[in-house]
């Protein structure tokens, strides 16, 4: 019998105090560790450590009632996007309360009745903020063109600067490449990145490169000023492409680049690259996509040709079981694999995986350290967005960090061979590290 198989089964209402609240705190916590927690009520009194790294706050007598009535992600995520809890310090320990209230151990018959007698004891005022309904819903069959271009705009077609403060002037939306734990050059690590990636595709002066799912640039301009090559983006994000251009511009980049506004099904089929990549667009295409997306990219690759997919896969042993935080207010229709299923679609188009390399620290990493940027520029945030929206990008981007670094999401670099080239691929990886 799960938390809510246990708590749902009562009907009795009463007006509590903050004691009865620690009491079932108490009961329900008590094999959790409090040292990184403390859960504050509304009026002052509080479970927990003292100077725990996080505090989650219960802002209305009848929020813990609410959160323990139909515990899942979802829920617990839209009580703090809407006010009905804050969180002060660190967010992170929030998401292992979390999983532990998701994961409600199965205890004796004894303890469940305790648990559930002081459930009853709980606050039942209905005083908290009524969800806003923010997520976006979206028309048209799943994985359509119309409407994965609803699905891409509605996440990247916030305001350039909202991501500017939290990605800083590399514009780079996905995982780093750190040399230590305790790196905190966010701007060189995402370079180190754009590098290792052109040496795992052994770019070369006057080469071409496709970059699907461009974003705003980055790699785009990269390449083509540090290798020298002819360099074609593509995005669904209109926002992205302006911003994207006017980087190319800006970089005197206007001969060797271009972006356009376009789906990867409909690019010209006589077009062909000398390598491709694709950095965190992967999660859109969806998994019956997938045969698709690799056939077109082998279809528009030269033979003896490189393509290096960098993107997010699930744990294989990870099942949600509800309905998806990430999918309501964040990422709508995202489609995490695990990495088996997308190299035997990869495989099955008739491409060679020839490397793997799973960055999923790398990219936990990261995520700290823009959950640490977008903290510090919260006022900045909600100017140019709302409190919603910045809470939203706080919860998702933190709980992602953990996530990561709990191994229940991976990040994987997948380096594929078109045919055979003519002068054979280097034996080791030697040439992609440098100091």
């Amino acid at each position: 019998m799960g938390l809510i198989d246990l708590i749902t089964s009562s009907s009795l209402q009463h007006h509590a105090t903050s004691e009865q609240c620690i009491r079932f705190l108490d009961e329900l916590l008590q094999d959790y560790p409090k040292r990184d927690l403390q859960i504050r009520l509304w009026d002052g009194h509080a479970w927990g450590a003292q100077s725990a790294r996080c505090t989650l706050t219960l802002k209305h007598p009848g929020t813990l009632r609410r959160l323990c009535t139909d515990p899942s992600e979802l829920s617990l995520g839209e009580a703090y996007i809407y006010g009905d809890v804050d969180i002060q310090g660190d967010v992170e320990p929030v998401f292992a309360l979390a999983d532990h209230l998701l994961a409600f151990p199965d205890t004796g018959m004894s303890e469940r009745l305790q648990l559930l007698r002081h459930f009853r004891e709980l606050p039942n005022q209905d005083d908290g903020p009524l969800p806003e309904h923010r997520g976006r819903t979206l028309s048209g069959p799943l994985h359509s063109k119309k409407r994965d271009s609803q699905a891409v705009r509605y996440h990247y077609d916030l305001p350039p600067e909202f991501f500017a403060l939290f990605l800083g002037s590399t514009m780079q939306y996905s995982g780093a490449y750190f040399h230590s734990w305790d790196e905190h050059d966010l701007d060189a690590a995402q370079d180190r990145k754009l590098d290792y990636i052109c040496r795992k595709l052994q770019l070369c002066r006057g080469e071409t490169l496709l970059d699907i799912g461009c974003g705003w640039g980055g790699l785009l301009t990269y390449a083509a000023s540090h290798y020298g090559v002819r360099a074609v983006g593509i995005t669904l994000s209109i926002s992205q492409a302006d911003a994207a251009r006017e980087r190319i511009r800006n970089a005197g980049l206007n001969q060797q680049c271009r972006v356009e506004v376009c789906d990867y099904r409909d690019l010209e089929s006589d077009q062909l690259f000398d390598k491709i990549v694709s950095v965190g667009m992967f999660e859109h295409v969806g998994e019956k996509q997938l045969p698709d997306f690799f056939q077109m990219a082998l279809q528009r690759l030269r033979t003896g040709g490189l393509f290096l997919n960098s993107g997010i896969s699930a744990n294989a042993m990870e099942h949600r079981r509800r309905a998806s935080f990430v999918d309501r207010y964040v990422f709508p229709d995202g489609d995490l694999v695990p990495i088996s299923t997308s190299l035997t679609a990869a495989e099955e188009a008739g491409f060679e995986v020839r490397d793997l390399e799973n960055l999923r620290e790398h990219y936990g990493l990261t995520l700290r350290q823009w959950v640490r940027r977008l903290e510090e520029h919260a006022a900045e945030a909600r100017r140019l967005t709302d409190d919603t929206t910045y809470r939203i990008w706080r919860l998702y981007m933190a709980g992602s960090a953990h996530r990561f670094l709990a191994g229940r999401l991976n990040s994987y670099h997948t380096l594929l061979l078109k045919g055979l080239p003519e002068d054979g691929l280097p034996l080791t990886r030697h040439g992609w590290y440098r100091d």
